[in-house]
């Protein structure tokens, strides 16, 4: 298989409170810096989708996620400006502050801060693959194409 041949997995979050989104600003991470993006990560070695979701949430916004809770709501098969092409897996939750805990910026080297964004109203800098995982969750789009011509 050659190297173009590979799309890694992402796993994406779609934390929901009401009609709003949590974002997270990336910032110190050397790509998409200053750009709000979805809780998110990609697989690791052995892990499937679900863990997947549970752990990302976990590290990089705090709250705690149950399997039998999050929603696949969107397949997203992005290219990037590089041409670099991944498959993300969108996963949507409705918030609970009760059973989750309340959001924190987890990992402040590379995140400035989180937010509470409407959904419809995302910010002009969001990381283009989150806005078509949004788009297509607010849809009802199970697959989506973004960076494709």
């Amino acid at each position: 298989m050659t190297a173009a041949a590979l799309h890694p997995v992402d796993v994406l979050l779609l934390l929901t409170d009401a009609d709003h989104l949590l974002l997270a600003l990336r910032e110190g991470t050397g790509y998409a810096d200053g750009l709000w993006n979805l809780p998110s990560g990609k697989l690791e070695l052995g892990e499937d989708a679900v863990s997947a979701v549970i752990r990302e949430a976990r590290e990089e916004v705090g709250v705690r996620l149950r399997p039998n809770e999050l929603r696949m709501v969107a397949t997203v098969h992005h290219r990037n400006t590089a041409g670099l092409a991944r498959v993300g897996l969108a996963f949507a939750v409705a918030f609970d502050p009760a059973r989750h805990g309340e959001p924190v910026n987890a990992e402040p080297h590379k995140c400035a801060k989180i937010e509470w964004v409407p959904a419809d109203m995302l910010p002009s800098n969001t990381y283009p693959y989150t806005a078509a995982c949004v788009r297509a969750y607010r849809q009802g789009e199970p697959f989506a194409l973004s960076g494709w011509s």
